[in-house]
């Protein structure tokens, strides 16, 4: 299975930014931030006034927190809101536990993330779509 995550050699093996775009959704971003700043949903949800649904949501790419708190989540957990959205600019370091599985699980990993971002993707392009298909038949 091919797939569209960018890997580079450098003199360790391969790596991947695993934040960037290409490896990783805004709600793999906000998860990983939340577990480094040792904090469970529960607390976050609570120290931003949002209901614990609200973040699982978020951390599982279902919805997104509009501007306000995601300048408080990412005050919160010490990273860019620049980073939460794209994986780019002041973030956490790539994560040492990808040298701990083989590089049969790491490259399954690795498509899994791809196939995730294409489904997105895909399920975006849908709705837009959808949305110009719903504007054009109301009118007629």
């Amino acid at each position: 299975m091919s797939t569209d995550i960018a890997l580079t050699e450098d003199t360790t093996g391969p790596t991947t930014d695993w934040y960037g775009p290409d490896a990783a959704t805004f709600g793999d971003r906000l998860a990983a931030a939340r577990d480094a700043a040792g904090m469970s949903q529960g607390d976050l949800a609570r120290r931003l006034g949002v209901k614990l649904k609200t973040l699982q949501s978020w951390e599982n790419d279902m919805a997104e927190p509009r501007a306000n708190r995601l300048s408080m989540t990412a005050g919160l957990l010490g990273v860019s809101m620049v980073w939460l959205i794209t994986g780019e600019g002041e973030g956490l370091p790539a994560p040492d536990d990808s040298a701990s599985v083989g590089p049969d699980i790491n490259a399954i990993l690795l498509d899994i993330r791809a196939v995730k971002i294409q489904l997105q993707a895909g399920s975006e392009k849908l709705s837009r779509l959808e949305k110009r298909l719903r504007a054009m038949l109301a009118t007629q």
